[in-house]
């Protein structure tokens, strides 16, 4: 590819909103093949913060788009790995425990967030601060306040492209599908949605260990209560802990969920459930005022049926029962999609025909031209506008799951209001709204 149609990196990444505004179109494909051979300067310099087992793949895919100059984890054995790894460090990156080493390098302009979910957000908006473009992994926060912060932090700094992995959004033959099919009204109004996301796995008692040498695990607690080691409280089964994660509930729901409300058009601000109904909900260990009492085992819902009602009269379950997938349930038809298949009636029937388009399809991503995940956002890196994955609708699903895990928790029914978003009627519940972090821990107000 000759220089005179490659755009500088300079360029590249400081010139994408006021080309978007302009209506420019980009005069070279955007792929990774082609984006890949340009020269080296030209190409993005990554810094990857979290590089376990999601992180490494994760980083495989952004060394397509870019160059990674560091790479960052708690564990040493984790970014040693990531730094000698052919497709990310290839030896070279520069290797750091903490993650502020690489926000404050001038050099690096995107950073891929893979940590447990309780460290996301402050790293993100520390790393819009910073004048980063951000790849966070879901689920994006922990708890509702979480969300406030990142939408301000969001809309404080929009030069930045904030993007979510949620892999689904650009899954076309199923999810796109099956949002496509209800915004068209295909199903006839919609009654009900079912959002099978599993239950979470039960264990322990786990016993306390040293921690391994690798391991800081004060870093890795970070603003969650400073407790002992145990194996099993960290790296993967970080999930199955309401310290630093809400379990099923923010795990596949912040997949599902969020499927569920974009084709439900509950994915703008101001909208969401008004009730939300816990009472079905069984955890492994007792739970007092909302919070374990036994701090050796797993802790996060194993059987639920959370019952969510929107304004529109819509009921959406959230259980472990049903399977993994979304169920819409419409006067005119019934529909189920998850990542294998959507399947039903209207899609036996083809009831789409001729309604679902390359033109639908770029409506869904926000008209960008449909593609791959992390093609979609460096394209919005150097184009500007909105990924298909953007931080705004994705905090829209998180609340819900947040007020999911929250009536869990109390075993109760709770109330929320969406326009003020706040939970109303029950003190108890709206102090698990936010929680307070260990000093020194805090998250930015911006």
């Amino acid at each position: 590819m000759s220089r005179s149609i490659v755009p500088s990196r300079r360029r590249f990444l400081g010139t994408g909103a006021a080309a978007a505004a302009g209506g420019l179109v980009p005069a070279f494909p955007w792929t990774s093949r082609a984006f890949a051979n340009v020269a080296a300067n030209d190409r993005p310099r990554i810094g990857c913060i979290g590089t376990g087992s999601m992180g490494t793949g994760d980083a495989h895919a952004h060394a397509h788009f870019g160059d990674i100059l560091a790479v960052c984890d708690v564990d040493d054995r984790h970014s040693s790995r990531a730094r000698e790894d052919g497709h990310i460090g290839k030896g070279k990156a520069d290797a750091y425990r903490d993650y502020r080493k690489v926000l404050e390098r001038s050099d690096i302009d995107v950073v891929s967030i893979v940590t447990t979910d309780h460290w996301h957000v402050k790293i993100a908006v520390e790393a819009l601060q910073a004048g980063k473009h951000v790849f966070c992994q879901k689920p994006l926060s922990l708890t509702l306040e979480e969300n406030r912060l990142c939408r301000a932090a969001a809309e404080k700094y929009p030069k930045q492209v904030f993007f979510i992995g949620t892999q689904q959004r650009s899954q076309k033959d199923q999810f796109l599908r099956a949002v496509n099919m209800v915004h068209k009204g295909l199903l006839g109004p919609i009654k009900k949605v079912t959002v099978g996301i599993n239950g979470s796995p039960t264990g322990g008692p786990f016993p306390v260990a040293e921690p391994p040498k690798e391991l800081d695990w004060n870093m890795w607690l970070g603003q969650a209560p400073e407790v002992p080691f145990r194996e099993k409280r960290c790296h993967y089964e970080f999930r199955w802990w309401y310290e630093y994660s809400g379990g099923k509930f923010t795990d596949w729901g912040a997949h599902h969920v969020d499927i569920a409300q974009w084709a439900l058009r509950e994915d703008t601000k101001g909208k969401g459930p008004t009730s939300i109904d816990g009472t079905d909900v069984k955890h492994p260990v007792p739970f007092k005022d909302g919070w374990p009492t036994q701090d050796d085992s797993y802790n996060t819902a194993h059987d639920f049926a959370v019952k969510c009602l929107f304004p529109s009269g819509v009921e959406m379950v959230i259980d472990s029962r049903s399977d993994n997938g979304v169920l819409f349930e419409g006067e005119k038809g019934r529909m189920f999609v998850n990542r294998e298949k959507c399947t039903g009636k209207p899609i036996e029937e083809n009831w789409d025909k001729d309604q679902f388009t390359d033109a639908d399809v770029q409506k869904l991503y926000k008209g960008k031209p449909f593609e791959g995940h992390k093609e979609n956002f460096y394209r919005c890196i150097r184009e500007g506008g909105l990924p298909v994955s953007d931080v705004y609708s994705h905090i829209m699903a998180m609340n819900t799951c947040h007020l999911a895990s929250i009536a869990g928790r109390l075993g109760r029914k709770i109330t929320w209001d969406p326009a003020a978003e706040k939970i109303t009627g029950d003190e108890q519940a709206a102090g698990l709204a936010a929680r307070t972090p260990r000093k020194g821990f805090e998250i930015p107000r911006v």
